[in-house]
């Protein structure tokens, strides 16, 4: 296949590059290298993908891009991805999240594009999860708690419209909380990084509210398999990719240093701090993931534990 990845130099994208070029893909990449790395993608651009810079806020660009490589499937990771700065800055979320998605779904009809694959979240889509059954299904109430998960479902029904309206094929991937090797530890989101980071440097982690916070937390690997049965399936419309299981924070950190201890390392005086409870954050979320295991045959495959020890291990190098 040919494949436009947007946001590819990014955590998760720059994963989903080296599993499409090992794929057999033909695969492009954008990014403006705002939060994304080249260094993520050295591997995928030594086995022959390419890397444009650029900003999907920029529809001339996009639209060149895309009419000029006619891809099968657009993979559209490129986003602003961070609670806080929604709530700050709620203009330029919807801008990036919107806007973006419109410029990318208007170059990707242009180009006849048949299959695209938007990345949501499912972590802040729904709003509090204890307002409804968990772990919540795709036909779950939604009352987002901050503009982030707003600027998501609105992007979710920009592909809902042109479904309507030009038959265009599209899947929207809520995500959990994903995890793993290459998340960058110094933004807002990724608390695994943040704690796993903080642990390798001997400093506390530090909770907001009292730790009785519950995530899904399903790793890189798991998700990057979701993301590749998307670009060939015909599933239409929303679905989670998560594990279906609530993990709270003070035991999410407790596992922290029992997978820390696994690599050899005494994680001695990881005790959280606390600070007040930050407003936009739900308290409680997990998604359910049976449409994925029943129509892109995908589900989850490693523990939490599992998923920790690697993402430990990535960190250590040259520490």
């Amino acid at each position: 296949m040919i494949v436009l990845a947007t946001g590819g130099a990014g955590f998760i994208g720059s994963h989903l590059a080296d599993a499409l070029i090992e794929r057999g893909d033909l695969v492009t990449v954008i990014d403006d290298l705002s939060s994304g790395r080249r260094a993520n993608l050295e591997a995928a651009l030594a086995a022959g993908a390419e890397l444009l810079e650029g900003d999907v806020l920029d529809p001339d660009f996009v639209m060149d891009v895309a009419t000029g490589l006619r891809p099968d499937a657009i993979v559209h990771f490129a986003a602003q991805g961070e609670v806080r700065r929604s709530i700050d800055e709620p203009a330029f979320d919807a801008t990036a999240n919107v806007v973006g998605t419109i410029n990318m779904l208007e170059a990707g009809r242009a180009a006849g594009t048949e299959r695209f694959v938007l990345a949501s979240t499912g972590g802040a889509i729904y709003g509090e999860g204890e307002d409804i059954d968990l772990p919540a299904a795709e036909s779950a109430p939604m009352a987002p708690l901050c503009p982030y998960g707003l600027s998501k479902l609105a992007a979710e029904q920009y592909l809902d419209l042109y479904r309507r309206m030009y038959g265009s094929g599209s899947v929207a991937l809520r995500f959990a909380n994903v995890y793993g090797p290459r998340q960058n530890p110094k933004g807002e989101a990724g608390v695994v990084a943040i704690f796993c980071e903080l642990l390798l440097s001997g400093d506390r982690p530090v909770v907001f509210g009292d730790g009785g916070q519950t995530r899904d937390y399903v790793f890189i690997d798991d998700v990057i398999e979701a993301v590749l049965a998307a670009t060939t399936g015909e599933v239409q419309g929303p679905v989670n990719i998560g594990t279906g299981v609530e993990t709270g924070l003070m035991d999410l950190i407790a596992r922290i240093a029992a997978a820390a201890a696994g690599t050899g390392i005494e994680p001695a005086g990881f005790e959280p701090g606390f600070e007040p409870a930050r407003p936009g954050e739900v308290r409680r979320i997990a998604v359910d993931p049976s449409r994925a295991r029943q129509e892109l045959g995908w589900q989850a495959t490693t523990s939490l534990e599992q998923g920790l020890l690697k993402t430990l291990e990535a960190l250590l190098p040259g520490r």
